[in-house]
């Protein structure tokens, strides 16, 4: 069951709970039917660093702040979960990597052709995925990176597609 807020509501909910120094400014929040993922912006080494020393470092900044930041978010995640109905997963973004803490793994049903089959078969015999599920997940994130531009022009329309549709008469019973 989705929540009544939009995504522009719990963003700006979770802009003014957070605390103003864990992240560099508002979180990105994104959204689907079972999950808000709050991934923030962290403050960027200086430059100082040697490049094959950034990667560690970054990844040590991730760990550190997931660390500090444990029993806080744990708290606002359940006021969050109560308010909007949805599980809250969390994730930092520092320089070009970034790290999700906690996600869902939501099942989700799917009827595939033999030929599609062959292709998740394959990957899971080339040891690119353990199963058929992994194989798929795989795939689904190729298409995502070689398609962002395109994905995020969809989700916008669909964005304005909610905002007139909730500007429309109520149409209840």
């Amino acid at each position: 069951m989705e929540s009544v807020e939009s995504t522009a509501q719990v963003r700006a909910w979770f802009t003014g709970r957070l605390p103003e120094d864990w992240f560099t400014g508002a979180p990105e929040i994104v959204r689907d039917r079972e999950e808000i993922a709050v991934i923030g912006t962290l403050p960027e080494p200086s430059g100082e660093t040697p490049e094959e020393e950034r990667e560690a470092l970054v990844e040590g900044l991730a760990l550190r702040f997931r660390e500090e930041t444990r029993e806080r978010r744990i708290e606002i995640a359940r006021e969050a979960e109560r308010r909007f109905r949805q599980k809250v997963s969390w994730g930092v973004t520092c320089g070009d990597l970034t790290v999700m803490f906690t996600t869902l793994s939501v099942p989700v049903m799917t009827r595939l052709r033999q030929s599609e089959r062959q292709v998740l078969d394959t990957l899971v015999a080339a040891g690119v995925a353990r199963s058929r599920s992994d194989a798929l997940a795989w795939c689904v994130r190729l298409v995502g990176r070689h398609t962002d531009t395109w994905l995020a022009d969809l989700r916008d329309a669909l964005s304005h597609v909610d905002r007139v549709r909730s500007s429309g008469p109520d149409v209840q019973n």
